[in-house]
């Protein structure tokens, strides 16, 4: 049936393809960039607060209020915004009866923006993803197509919306590939990349405009130009394999521990709260301002600690510090049911664990290659999602350095290959089944 309507598309109406996937990677690319930009905003206006008020006065209010905010918003208006949003995407594609309408996009994104603007330490990959999707669902209800070329365009939104917040229009596609469609035949996965690649460069067009800065820009002058996030000094030797491979064993070893503590979160708050969504955002978003309230003055601006974390500035007992606060913390926003994404948390906590490695293997060692921190990122992505070329290419987005390639992938794979030994299912796989285990 897909194969049928994709040949009399193809033949008859590519302008409507043509059409759909310019639509989809524009409304997927303008979602994550207001998502950014909202965020940054409501950071900055909260880091302003802080200099006037102290930070035990500031934080707890401004986390009761932004999770009594973003909980109403949802609760009233689409209760399929809350948390992650890619949970919501694979359910929908196993024909679960999910909504991911144009509504469910537009209160993600404000409730969303909130929720993480207010101090809920989560990121913009998954509603990103929620977002494109629901973009690609109402382009494909207005086209009045089948629901079998729906689950396509839906899904190549959510990868669209991914390759955007990113910048990474590979890991986009791959993300796609690995997660949603990896049964898929090439005509479905060309689709996918075709929309990816298209949401990177609007993505790019739009922030010339001044939505937001990212890592790929557009000029009028220049066209794309490539400025990468991050510069790191890659060395790779043959000892280096050894280090990596241990790396991705002890990434895999507490990304399983990881999964396994944010579901048992999530099934505790539902126990205690009940069906009282807006009174647990309300208390969790407190309860996280309350302990960011007592930290160092470094833990209040989440951009420039995961920079010190990745660019390797930080010491080895700050990145522990970091990976022990940001392990507690996503773990109450995910309990919260808050909307945003794990892939950022899961970046800071597999760059810190590489850093704190990285530091210990010098100080017993003497050596440690250079590549751990981002091979931690991509190895972590992998341990939690089972997406290890995903994993990969957003860590190659954010240094456009190829060299970074091997040293990387090594890591990614190691810890993909053992994450799948303790376990089959990947964290969306595993809240997926909770959420329907919950509704029978």
């Amino acid at each position: 049936m897909q194969s049928a309507y994709l040949k009399k598309i193809i033949s008859k109406k590519y302008y409507l393809l043509i059409f759909s996937l310019l639509f989809t990677g524009f409304g997927a690319a303008l979602t994550a960039i207001l998502f950014r930009s909202g965020v940054h905003n409501l950071e900055e206006i909260r880091l302003a607060v802080l200099e006037i008020f102290p930070p035990t006065f500031v934080l707890p209010i401004l986390g009761a209020l932004g999770g009594l905010i973003s909980g109403t918003l949802v609760s009233k208006f689409s209760p399929a915004s809350s948390g992650s949003g890619i949970t919501h995407l694979v359910g929908y594609l196993h024909d679960r009866n999910i909504p991911i309408n144009l509504k469910v996009g537009i209160i993600k994104l404000v409730s969303g923006v909130i929720a993480i603007g207010s101090g809920f330490p989560l990121g913009a990959e998954g509603p990103s993803v929620q977002m494109g999707s629901s973009v690609a669902w109402q382009i494909s209800k207005w086209l009045k197509a089948p629901k079998s070329f729906t689950k396509i365009i839906v899904s190549a939104g959510g990868g669209a919306g991914l390759a955007a917040v990113f910048g990474a229009p590979i890991a986009g596609f791959l993300f796609v590939v690995e997660e949603l469609l990896y049964k898929s035949k090439p005509i479905l996965i060309a689709i996918a990349a075709i929309t990816a690649f298209m949401a990177n460069s609007w993505g790019a067009i739009l922030n010339s405009l001044g939505f937001d800065n990212e890592s790929i820009r557009f000029s009028g002058i220049d066209g794309f130009v490539l400025d990468p996030h991050h510069n790191p000094i890659v060395k790779f030797i043959p000892l280096d394999i050894i280090y990596l491979v241990i790396l991705g064993i002890i990434v895999a070893i507490v990304g399983e521990i990881y999964t396994v503590y944010l579901l048992n979160f999530q099934k505790k708050a539902k126990e205690i709260f009940k069906n009282r969504y807006v009174l647990k955002m309300t208390f969790i978003g407190a309860l996280i301002g309350i302990i960011y309230s007592i930290l160092p003055e470094i833990f209040h601006e989440f951009t420039e600690l995961d920079n010190l974390i990745i660019d390797g500035e930080a010491t080895g007992i700050l990145a522990f510090q970091t990976f022990l606060v940001m392990f507690l913390t996503t773990g109450l926003s995910v309990a919260a049911g808050a909307p945003g994404g794990l892939f950022m948390p899961m970046i800071t906590l597999g760059a810190s664990i590489g850093l704190a490695l990285n530091s210990l293997m010098i100080f017993s060692t003497g050596y440690a290659p250079t590549t751990l921190v981002f091979a931690g990122m991509a190895a972590f992505i992998s341990s939690c999602s089972r997406t290890p070329l995903t994993a990969i290419f957003i860590v190659l987005a954010l240094t456009h350095n190829n060299l970074i390639l091997t040293p990387v992938l090594i890591g990614s794979i190691t810890s993909y290959l053992f994450s799948k030994c303790l376990n089959e299912e990947s964290i969306y796989e595993r809240q997926l089944e909770d959420k329907l285990m919950g509704e029978k």
